[in-house]
């Protein structure tokens, strides 16, 4: 649970300001509280509120990504061109379920899977968090609800440093009642543009199992 679920020590409450409260993660980094138990950074919260636009545009596989990678944790599976990616079983204790490396290079993807359903609100959230872990500068990009073969799920980018390198982080988030997924993709900043129409075919790949 570790992927989705991390501790945070509430150290302060400040007060009520219009429903919130005000307190620190065990990082040190102020937050802030609702009633409903959910919680984002202070500094984020203007953009974080924001209502999250929907992208018109219908989603759907790519008609070569005929390769069916299905996750061992929750119904959902991941259709791949088996020509432009390869894959394999993350490393025992870390983070993902799945690693995938573009053939073409310079294009990473990680799936990271937990049976336990959160709603997307509160997923960006998450995902922020765990991103600050090892990209303390890293920031929201662009957020929009997209309809993939027949999914709400929210689309993310991030953007932050690790070691010196600029590195983008653009994926999927998708929850049902058998758990959660963040399908995500990541490059350097610098090869986005040029890696992203390689990064939505495979992300539009995310599927229900049937």
């Amino acid at each position: 649970m570790k992927k989705i679920c991390f501790l945070i020590s509430f150290l302060y409450i400040l007060g009520n300001v219009l429903g919130q409260k005000k307190g620190v993660t065990e990082h040190g980094d102020p937050v802030i509280l609702y009633d409903d138990g959910t919680w984002i950074y202070e500094n984020m919260a203007n953009t974080l509120s924001e209502e999250i636009p929907v992208n018109a545009e219908i989603f759907t596989k790519n008609t070569n990504s005929g390769f069916q990678i299905k996750s061992e944790k929750v119904n959902m599976s991941f259709w791949i061109d088996p020509k432009k990616w390869q894959f394999k079983k993350a490393e025992a204790g870390g983070e993902g379920e799945y690693e995938l490396q573009s053939k073409a290079g310079d294009l990473f993807c990680v799936i990271i899977t937990e049976k336990i359903e959160i709603p997307l609100e509160t997923l960006q959230n998450i995902a922020l968090e765990n991103g600050k872990k090892v990209a303390p500068d890293i920031k929201v990009i662009k957020r929009e609800y997209r309809m993939v073969n027949g999914l709400k799920v929210l689309l993310m980018q991030m953007d932050g440093t690790i070691q010196g390198i600029k590195f983008s982080y653009f994926g999927y988030y998708y929850s049902n009642n058998s758990g959660t997924v963040q399908f995500i993709t990541y490059t350097s900043q610098n090869m986005l543009e040029a890696k992203m129409a390689d990064a939505v075919e495979l992300l539009n790949g995310l599927a229900v199992t049937k």
